[in-house]
């Protein structure tokens, strides 16, 4: 498969919009978005066992160091309350809460946020559909559906696969390759899932849902063993400005609604 329509490794492109600055809520509300997210992650069965892990960066603390909400070791996402979740600092140092930070979320995530501030939340999923896109051999998220369209050009690929990230190297990895794909929002990784960035919760949520859903399309078109039927260039890039148009309030509706359905 190609990179055709997506960003890969080493590719930059500095005319990509970037997404609206969103006012920052409260910390408690941020603290219902994250736990809300995680149990809605577990309702689509997007997550895996007590493993993975969704992060929020909060203003800087008194002392003017960075802070964060992260999901704790061993709760499982069905569960979550927002009183369950850590606060934590830069270096992974629980200030509030009960628990621990599993290694892989410490590295994943502290290096995701510094490597793009503008990613309030960031989701780390080994979710089936991407994940299995992750497995294959030059495998790319394929512009041959509407709703993959929504990812053009957003979308970063890291082909190298660095282990558990049980030590800082993988997330200094992160780091590195986002830092080169600055306007990347998605992060595909070898052989083990998928990254998820954005300005709110609901945004990145959403992203989620979606990104979910366009590579469940795709791994269901490819086992007809049919080619995949590419959308011509023109029409990726109008559909993928269609997108931009209304992402930011069809997340935002698309979470309150599922949160409403949920009580949550």
């Amino acid at each position: 498969m190609s990179c055709r329509g997506q960003r890969c490794l080493g590719r930059s492109d500095p005319t990509e919009p970037r997404a609206p600055a969103m006012t920052q809520p409260s910390i408690t509300s941020q603290r219902r978005d994250l736990a809300a997210a995680l149990r809605l992650a577990a309702k689509f069965d997007l997550n895996e066992g007590i493993c993975n892990h969704f992060s929020v960066a909060l203003p800087d603390g008194p002392d003017g160091r960075p802070r964060y909400l992260i999901n704790p070791y061993g709760v499982h996402w069905s569960e979550m309350r927002p009183s369950d979740l850590l606060l934590i600092d830069e270096r992974g140092q629980v200030l509030e809460g009960e628990g621990e930070v599993e290694a892989t979320a410490r590295n994943i995530h502290i290096a995701a946020h510094k490597a793009n501030p503008r990613h309030v939340a960031v989701l780390h999923v080994h979710m089936p559909y991407a994940t299995a896109l992750t497995m294959v051999e030059g495998g790319r998220l394929e512009m041959a559906h509407q709703t993959a369209c929504r990812f053009h050009g957003r979308t970063l690929y890291v082909d190298h696969f660095g282990g558990l990230a049980l030590d800082e190297s993988e997330g200094e990895a992160i780091v590195a390759a986002n830092k080169a794909e600055a306007g990347a929002d998605i992060t595909f990784l070898a052989h083990h899932g998928v990254t998820i960035g954005g300005p709110s919760v609901a945004v990145a949520f959403d992203d989620l849902y979606f990104l979910e859903r366009a590579c469940r399309q795709q791994v269901l078109a490819m086992s007809t063993r049919r080619p995949l039927k590419l959308i011509p260039d023109a029409e990726i890039e109008a559909t993928a400005r269609e997108w931009r148009q209304v992402l930011v309030f069809q997340s935002e509706k698309h979470f309150e609604a599922l949160r409403r359905i949920e009580g949550l």
